[in-house]
């Protein structure tokens, strides 16, 4: 026979095992089936995610008809040397807008190629108590190249505007208030936009004026500049980012940055453009990209976890077929590649499957980011044609985890001898070895977090609880041992079908062990992943209620700026309190490596303050903030190793950098945010002065009606919500931390599932031997239901280990408190375990325990 017709022969051969295997074992495969598919289709997902995020830009409208936009850095960097390394620059996006000097013009003017240059320039403005924004009628061009009015005509005068739809008519006339002042001035509506929504326009000298009062002299929002026809985006960046250049201008924020942190005006051209009007998209981006990128590497290592578990216990049950396959003259190279094939096929048609459903779930993720404010507004996330083949790479890689997971299992059966095949393997001492040192670096990693502060805590959390699953899946047999050790013997006291039960737990303790590993698995990651979050929200809403002093609070657009002055003049109130909600930037170093931390963070009006929002002073006095001091939470001031007295520099959301006086520490921190600022310290470096919000403390019998009546329209609340700072993509973290909890607990239902339904399967003969026997139903049942209760119990119990110790030095280090978990989500759990562990147990073994079979003598 030549060469090639035994190549053939044994091809022939191979694909005959692997499409014989794969018919007989149809059940074994439909878990495998499913992992894969479920893994598919998440990381399929995720893929379409994380490329449409890196695709996203800002939606462009404000500056729509703009060839280009000339604004300030919306960003800021800070440049530190790692450990041992070379000096490393780290970026961060900042979201109050950082301004333009109006000098810029002039020099913008003036280069070959411009067409005309129009000024930007927002400012508040207060209309029938409603808060919209003021901006020159010229800049309307940048928008649209022909602004439209629906009626009237564009303003020219001091006293002219033109407002929108539905607001008043053409000669109407309205009081507006300006800046952050109540007085009210009298303007003649001379035109009506159907551009204009919630934006008042006024005469370009007026803009400038008003400009000016609100603190903005000589500073522009953003520049647009409209080139001559057939001038290439590119080359009126080039000519214009060279003119700015020549003529050495930065940004107004440059003198108070960081000498590490230069503020160059920016050029924005195309989609760019967005960047300047909707402050907070671009930030967005990176954090969207590290949080999916986060989520994805969880999916993998439990895709992997389970996929690998899936695919060995599917061959596990195939142990002796394999074995006598060597025995009777299978070669190694045979097996292998008829188990390659086998699963390879199961693999591509499930990776296949999930590829074709990441794409209706990454729209329906989309949509629920969006819904749930997770997305900021203006974030555009594209989806052109070709990103969508991008799942076919994670189906790859799907396809690739399966079939070198199968190749591994097998590869015991077609490396020893075909005599010695047919042996059982017995865990060996490596495995043991290996399994205890991955539980010790698991508690290692967990000491380590408790040393660590905010996103370092909570890595360090789950990389040990990862760490100590893996040891526990590998000293399996051991961990069975034990368990049952435990319960044999309350289990030997329920009668016969606990004695049988006990029985044949301790006897198959490396078949306990497989089936408790999932239960082990599904109830760590989860509770790692629940209880954190937990944690840190139910403490952080105690601190806010205890901080929580005021009667009422007043907000709404009927409140002036200057509220807080005049409720503490009114009868009957004890202390007032304005709060304004913001974000800086603290710069600083976090195991060694230079990092960029965005902040929630609070202004107050510091009189009186512990009687309307008590942040629990442990050292100095809130009685001191003002501009150029601050308060420090005291597990941040001991993270930095500062007091009150000290100096500690940060950056605000507009990039100004400033070095000021610590005058107190406090401890509710997780409600307030690390650093409390003044009022006015705090809103000089945002866009726009917020909605005021004032606290307010009654004496003892006096009524808030009296607010309602000076502040007309006012929102005035009875025992308000109390004040609680939250990070910028809380939305998102909390979306994606339900989808990873959706996806650890589909992955690890599957694994449970698949694991002990091939268990049960594969106990058929010992089930019918125990009816041959004697054993009516009842007491197989009963002994079945004991089975699933103990390995639902070690599981629950071991999970619960597991993660109770990188949760305890989480929650010690960022909380101050034991680990929390809402009894509901704790019920869930544990429901879900034993329903799952009960099902796979009892379903699979009906058809040993129907029939007919001789009843033992009484």
């Amino acid at each position: 026979m030549k060469r090639g017709d035994g190549d053939g022969v044994r091809g022939g051969v191979v694909a005959l095992l692997a499409a014989r295997g794969a018919r007989t074992h149809r059940r074994a495969w439909a878990a495998v089936f499913a992992a894969l598919a479920l893994g598919s289709l998440l990381l399929g997902t995720l893929g379409l995610a994380a490329g449409s995020a890196a695709l996203g830009h800002a939606r462009v409208e404000r500056y729509a008809g703009a060839d280009a936009v000339v604004a300030g850095t919306q960003s800021t960097r800070y440049t530190a040397k790692p450990w041992g390394s070379e000096a490393r620059t780290v970026r961060a996006g900042l979201t109050e807008r950082v301004r333009v000097p109006a000098r810029a013009l002039d020099v913008v003017r003036q280069v070959p190629g411009v067409r005309a240059v129009i000024a930007d320039v927002a400012f508040p403005v207060t209309v029938g108590g409603a808060r919209v924004t003021g901006r020159p009628w010229e800049a309307m061009r940048l928008a649209s190249a022909s602004p439209r009015l629906l009626d009237g005509q564009v303003p020219t005068g001091a006293r002219e505007i033109v407002v929108g739809e539905g607001v008043a008519r053409a000669g109407d006339r309205l009081s507006l208030a300006y800046g952050t002042g109540s007085a009210t001035y009298t303007y003649t509506v001379t035109g009506v936009s159907a551009d204009a929504p919630r934006t008042v326009h006024f005469s370009p000298d007026e803009s400038r004026r008003l400009a000016d009062r609100a603190g903005r002299a000589g500073e522009l929002d953003a520049i647009g500049v409209i080139a001559d026809s057939g001038v290439p985006d590119d080359v009126l960046r080039t000519r214009v980012r060279h003119a700015l250049d020549a003529a050495h201008l930065r940004d107004v924020s440059a003198p108070h940055r960081a000498p590490d942190d230069p503020a160059p005006l920016r050029v924005l051209t195309g989609d760019a453009r967005g960047e300047a009007e909707f402050l907070a998209a671009a930030p967005a981006r990176m954090p969207l990209l590290q949080v999916l990128a986060s989520l994805a590497s969880v999916v993998v290592l439990v895709g992997v976890l389970v996929v690998t578990s899936t695919v060995a216990q599917a061959l596990r049950q195939r142990a002796r077929e394999l074995a006598l396959l060597r025995a009777v003259g299978a070669t190694p190279w045979q097996l292998r590649r008829a188990v390659g094939r086998e699963v390879g096929r199961i693999a591509a048609l499930a990776a296949a499957v999930g590829a074709v459903g990441a794409v209706p779930a990454y729209l329906a993720l989309r949509a629920l980011l969006v819904g749930r404010g997770a997305v900021p507004e203006g974030l555009e996330l594209p989806f052109p044609p070709w990103l969508a083949t991008a799942p076919l790479g994670t189906a790859g890689l799907m396809v690739l985890i399966a079939w070198l997971t199968a190749l591994g299992c097998c590869a015991r059966a077609a490396r020893v001898r075909p005599a010695e095949a047919l042996r059982e393997e017995v865990p060996g001492s490596a495995r043991r070895l290996t399994g205890c040192v991955l539980l010790g670096l698991g508690a290692a990693s967990a000491g380590a977090g408790a040393l660590q502060h905010g996103a370092a805590a909570a890595a360090a959390a789950s990389a040990s609880a990862l760490t100590m699953v893996i040891g526990c899946a590998l000293l399996g047999p051991w961990v069975a041992r034990g368990a049952m050790r435990v319960l044999g013997a309350p289990m030997r006291r329920l009668g016969v079908g606990g004695r049988l039960a006990a029985s044949a737990c301790t006897a198959n303790a490396a078949r306990l062990g497989a089936a408790i590993t999932p239960v082990v698995l599904v109830t760590a990651f989860v509770l790692v992943q629940l209880a954190g979050g937990a944690t840190l929200g139910h403490e952080a809403a105690a601190q806010a209620r205890d901080a929580a002093r005021a009667d009422v609070a007043v907000s709404g657009p009927g409140v002036p700026y200057d509220a807080v002055e005049r409720i503490r003049r009114l009868p009957g109130v004890a202390a007032a309190t304005a709060v304004a909600h913001g974000t800086i930037v603290l710069p600083g170093k976090e195991l060694g490596e230079p990092g960029l931390e965005r902040l929630p963070v609070l202004g107050v009006t510091p009189r009186s303050l512990a009687r309307t929002l008590d942040p629990a002073v442990r050292e100095g006095s809130t009685d001191g903030l003002r501009p150029g001091t601050v308060a420090v939470g005291t597990d941040r001031a001991r993270t930095l190793g500062v007091r009150p007295g000290d100096h500690v520099q940060l950056r605000f959301g507009d990039g100004s950098e400033a070095r000021l006086r610590i005058v107190a520490t406090y401890e509710r921190a997780l409600a307030l945010g690390d650093f409390l600022f003044s009022y006015e310290e705090l809103t000089r470096h945002m866009t726009a002065p917020p909605p005021v919000r004032v606290l307010a403390a009654l004496a003892p019998g006096a009524s808030p009606a009296s607010l309602s009546t000076a502040f007309p329209g006012a929102r005035v609340e009875r025992d308000p919500v109390p004040e609680r700072v939250r990070a910028e993509d809380q939305a998102l973290g909390d979306v994606l931390t339900a989808l990873a909890v959706a996806a650890i607990g589909g992955f690890t239902v599957i694994a449970v599932l698949s694991t002990l339904t091939l268990i049960s399967v594969g106990r058929g003969p010992e089930l019918r031997q125990l009816r041959l026997a004697g054993a009516d139903r009842r007491r197989l049942r009963r002994m079945l239901l004991l089975e699933s209760a103990a390995t639902a119990t070690a599981g629950l119990s071991l999970g619960t280990a597991t993660a109770a110790l990188p949760l305890l030095a989480f929650a010690l280090s960022a909380a101050g408190r034991l680990p929390w978990l809402p009894p509901g989500q704790g019920a869930l759990i544990v429901a879900v375990v034993v329903l799952t562990t009960t099902s796979a147990t009892l379903l699979p073994a009906r058809g040993a325990l129907r029939g007919r079979y001789p009843v033992a003598a009484r």
